[in-house]
């Protein structure tokens, strides 16, 4: 097992691939303004190296951090020292990670000798790619694949495009994978594009639905990040873009969007995980889907999913104002997580991305709202933090599934309520 363990190790420095060995995840369950304030104290200071994964917003929510092993004795102290209750979530980060790269090789071993493919497994860009183009192979009629631009990194951006037919119809919008580490979202963007496929003719409610609708699927809307947590950095979160006049690269590609940009909620700093970027969609891979929606002009919905922490939220994040549809929002949004529990009994808040977590300027659903696509929703799948960015793979297939059943409710509301 030593000798095991120390191979994984000289095969991740010989890739400069960076390991976590005794980071730990700690809960933070906040109980003040004060502490809160004391929280976001050291979310600010770079010394220790905080990577926030929740948070510290308010008295309701907790606060999950990703904490280097160097900083676990300073940053106790610190929460100790100001009564700020805390416990261990991950004890040993590289553990999970181990597991997890351990878990995708016997996979894409399994998945070579059988020629098949595994949707309760994590894959590569590559991977997906391939699958992408099997997929549409096997149902030529009902889909094709779109490149809509390149990444920064000049990877090609696919969009898949389920349609029957007709030019320019009304049609509705799910992205995925737009934050790099969140690896269940792209998972659950590759289970529900086979579902689709594989339901088109024989589920009634889909099929009236895609005979009047189209649906474009965007699986990997990060992708150099994406393959940047499997070469280099599994919790790298942002793009790959150089910021000039810093070391430090990437821009969050959903602090990026003209709506509210520069606001609170997203930071000036290059090298934050939340940095805005130096202006509204800089990133090329935000620009590459606004220029498609601006474009085709008929989208009716437009929905984006992330992980974690089992919400379904609507606009705004820029402000805590009410849109003006917010009450048919809310009460769509219920209506799709009662469908969502009605499986496995998961739970699932719902509300208004600044008044359900925070206020977060320049995101996606805010930008999309504000040009007309009414039905605009964000997805923050499982869990609720007991492995957090690191959901183990079995838990793929039942997350895609509950989240299937609250995706078809919204899209068979749009169907029916047109505008």
């Amino acid at each position: 097992m030593k000798g095991l363990w120390l191979l994984l190790v000289l095969v991740a420095a010989a890739k400069a691939e960076r390991i976590f060995i005794g980071d730990q995840v700690i809960r933070v369950d906040v109980q003040s303004e004060e502490q809160i304030q004391l929280l976001q104290a050291l979310e600010t200071s770079q010394e220790w190296e905080l990577d926030f994964w929740l948070h510290p917003v308010s008295t309701e929510l907790p606060v999950d951090i990703r904490v280097p092993r160097s900083s676990l004795s300073s940053v106790k102290d610190y929460l100790q020292a100001h009564s700020i209750p805390f416990s261990v979530m991950i004890d040993n980060l590289q553990e999970l990670l181990d597991e997890e790269k351990a878990e995708m090789e016997v996979n894409r071993m399994r998945e070579r000798s059988t020629r098949s493919f595994n949707f309760g497994a994590y894959h590569t860009l590559d991977t997906i790619y391939s699958w992408m183009d099997t997929l549409v192979a096997e149902h030529p009629n009902l889909i094709t694949k779109q490149e809509i631009g390149r990444s920064y990194e000049n990877r090609p951006m696919y969009v898949l495009k389920f349609s029957t037919g007709g030019s320019n119809r009304p049609a509705i919008w799910i992205d995925t994978g737009i934050h790099s580490r969140e690896w269940v979202s792209p998972a659950t963007g590759v289970w529900t594009a086979n579902k689709i496929a594989t339901d088109y003719g024989t589920d009634a409610s889909l099929t009236s639905l895609l005979n009047t609708m189209d649906i474009y699927l965007l699986i990997l809307t990060n992708p150099d990040g994406y393959v940047y947590t499997h070469s280099n950095d599994r919790m790298w979160r942002k793009t790959r873009s150089r910021n000039s006049g810093s070391i430090c690269r990437g821009v969050d590609p959903n602090r990026n969007w003209d709506a509210g940009f520069g606001g609170p909620g997203a930071s000036s700093s290059p090298c934050s995980d939340s940095y805005r970027g130096p202006s509204a969609h800089s990133e090329i891979e935000v620009k590459n889907v606004v220029d498609l929606i601006k474009s085709h002009g008929n989208f009716k919905a437009f929905i984006s999913v992330h992980a974690y922490s089992q919400l379904l939220m609507y606009p705004y994040g820029y402000t805590c104002t009410n849109v003006p549809h917010q009450a048919e929002l809310d009460s769509i949004g219920r209506a799709a997580v009662q469908k969502l529990t009605s499986l496995y009994g998961t739970s699932y808040k719902v509300g208004s991305i600044c008044k359900i977590i925070y206020q977060a300027s320049g995101g996606s659903i805010d930008w999309s709202y504000n040009l007309g696509i009414k039905y605009s929703f964000a997805f923050e799948l499982r869990d609720t933090g007991r492995y957090g960015f690191i959901l183990p793979s079995n838990q793929i297939i039942p997350t895609a599934s509950e989240t299937w059943l609250a995706l078809k409710h919204i899209m068979e509301y749009v169907r029916d309520h047109p505008y």
